[in-house]
Order: structure tokens, then C-alpha cells, then sequence
């Protein structure tokens, strides 16, 4: 059964990263067609807080026993990641930026070492480095020499607010009430989107733009359709698969296997916008898919030697709760 739950948060994890990889994709052809990014960045958390608001009455007691999550959640892992890439982006290179974005994982292995102290396995460490390591081949980062240090400082502090997306995500995993990732994504994406209202200012959005076409892999895509696609699956689903995964799995190997959404990302421009890959970025990628491998192996399944009182109506009861598998991993 602990094995069952590992592959399925590992498969929610691979989900969550190929949708959020698509997210470049369909909103890089409309800003090149002359949106804002900061724009772009708007309708995307304003357009996902909208289709999750029916969901922020059903849990509204969140309001009342964790508003510091909520807030956290919205103003950090939203509208902060967000902001301070396509900010990192106006100043750097895109492959710098990305790669610097994601230095997140490594940043939270040394929150949980030395700020939680909490171990760290080395398979969850080794990961992560070689991961780090095929990002810098996937975004090619040689090829940036100049960098802006306010660019390269965007980049970091985007990198922070993506470690602090997965410390969010595990709220609850450690034996304490568990707040419904559903509740906390549709109050996160309702504060973000007030955040952004304030950073974006929306109401210099050229609407004419929304209304036409841009141009994706030779064909003509309505502008509605990239839009709906960002919307729906590069940000509510990817949010959704995403912290389900990290209560599946843990945060640091949740982490190490997001790094495959600069890999879709690569892949897909290369596949429908013609941004060819390199022979280094299909090398970097083949490291990012070990690095997520050897991150992985990090959970161990549960010992054959197990107690018969674990194949009871306890241990069933067990398979949907994600805390009662960490406490008995660890106790284990």
C-alpha cells in the first residue's frame, strides 16, 4: 500500500510538471503578439482564482484556522514566483532565469537541514545536485556571460518563493490537522490575483489582443484558446497535482521532480514554436529525469518484516492519509 501511494504521488508529480512546462508555450506566442508579461502573469492567477472561487465558500472555515497558510500560500507561492520570474526575465536571459528559478529545490533541502532540522537523505541531496547540474545544460547557461545583478537577484528570490511553494504544500504532514489542498489553492490563487491586480494593473490590458489570434507552430490559435489552456491546466491543474503530490510524497522529492518542467518546457518549444534542442540540452535532460530518479529512491517502501497489527483495519485506514505514512516511515 506505501508503494501504491509513492507511485501515485510520483505520477502526480510527473503531471504537475508537464502541465506547468505547457504554460511557455501557450503564453509566450501572445506576448510576442503584444501582451505584457506582468499582463500575462494577471490573467493567468486572476483567471484560475475565478474558476476556484465556488470552491473558497465550501472552505471557508480555512479563514478562521489557517489564515497564515492562505496568506502565505497566495502571496509567496503565487503571485511571488510569478512576479519575480517574468521580472528576472525583462533583465536576463530566459535560460538563466529559469535555471536560477529553479535552484528552489536545492534552497529547500538547506531550509529543512538547517532551519527545520530535519534530516536529509542523501539520495534526496544527490538528486537535487544533479539535477541543478542537467538544468544548467537544459537553459545552457554558458551562453549567458552578462548577467543584470538586480536580474540575477530577481531570479534568486524567485527561486525562495519555489521552495516555499513545497514548505506551504506540506503544511499538515507532520501530525497536525491537515488543511485541504482543493481550500488552500482557491484562497491562494484569491490572494495572488489581489497581489497582481496591484503589480499589473490590469486595466492597461490592450482587451483587442484577447480577441484575436497568434501564431502557434505555423496555425493560427485563437487567443481565447492559449488563454483557457494557461488557465485551466498550466495553472489550475498543474497547482492542484502539484501540492497533492508533495503531501504524496515529500517536499524535497516533490522538488527534485518539478525540475522537469524546464525539460517539457525545452521539449515543447522545440516541438511547436521551433527552439531546437542542443546535443547539451538532451544531455542536461537525461540528468534532470536521474536526478528525479535518485530523489525518488529516497522513499523506501516498507520493510518486509512489518508487524501483522499493519495489515489491519489501521494500516487501511492509513492509505489515504498522507501524515499517518510519514509518521510510520519514520518510525520505521
Amino acid at each position: 500500500m506505501q508503494a501504491s501511494g509513492r507511485h501515485a504521488g510520483l505520477g502526480l508529480a510527473l503531471v504537475s510538471a508537464f502541465a506547468f512546462g505547457g504554460s511557455g508555450v501557450a503564453a509566450k506566442p501572445l506576448i510576442e503578439a503584444g501582451l505584457d508579461p506582468l499582463h500575462m502573469v494577471w490573467i493567468r492567477v486572476a483567471g484560475a482564482a475565478l474558476v476556484l472561487s465556488p470552491l473558497t465558500w465550501r472552505h471557508r472555515d480555512l479563514l478562521r484556522r489557517r489564515p497564515g497558510l492562505l496568506a502565505g500560500f497566495g502571496l509567496v507561492a503565487v503571485a511571488g514566483v510569478q512576479a519575480c520570474y517574468f521580472a528576472s526575465l525583462s533583465r536576463i536571459p530566459v535560460g538563466v532565469a529559469l535555471l536560477l528559478e529553479y535552484l528552489g529545490p536545492a534552497l529547500l533541502l538547506g531550509w529543512i537541514r538547517f532551519v527545520q532540522r530535519k534530516p536529509v537523505t542523501r539520495a534526496a541531496a544527490a538528486g537535487a545536485a544533479v539535477a541543478v547540474v542537467g538544468l544548467a545544460c537544459v537553459v545552457e547557461i554558458w551562453s549567458g556571460l552578462s548577467l543584470d545583478p538586480l536580474g540575477v537577484l530577481l531570479g534568486l528570490a524567485a527561486a525562495c518563493c519555489q521552495a516555499f511553494y513545497f514548505v506551504f504544500a506540506d503544511q499538515g504532514t507532520d501530525g497536525a490537522e491537515v488543511p485541504d489542498p482543493i481550500g488552500v489553492i482557491a484562497y491562494g490563487m484569491a490572494v495572488g490575483a489581489l497581489v497582481m491586480t496591484v503589480l499589473a494593473r490590469p486595466w492597461q490590458i490592450d482587451w483587442q489582443l484577447l480577441a484575436g489570434s497568434a501564431e502557434v507552430a505555423g496555425t493560427s490559435v485563437p487567443a481565447p484558446v492559449l488563454v483557457g489552456w494557461v488557465v485551466l491546466v498550466a495553472t489550475v491543474f498543474a497547482y492542484l497535482t502539484g501540492v497533492v503530490s508533495v503531501r504524496m510524497l515529500s517536499p524535497q522529492v516533490a522538488g527534485v521532480v518539478a525540475c522537469l518542467e524546464a525539460v517539457v518546457a525545452t521539449v515543447l518549444a522545440w516541438v511547436l514554436l521551433g527552439e531546437h534542442l542542443s546535443t547539451p540540452q538532451i544531455l542536461g535532460g537525461a540528468l534532470v529525469l536521474g536526478g528525479a530518479f535518485i530523489a525518488q529512491s529516497s522513499r523506501s517502501a516498507a520493510p518486509a518484516s512489518a508487524s501483522p497489527a499493519a495489515s489491519g483495519p489501521e494500516a487501511v485506514a492509513g492509505v489515504g492519509d498522507p501524515a499517518a505514512l510519514d509518521r510510520e516511515r519514520a518510525s520505521a
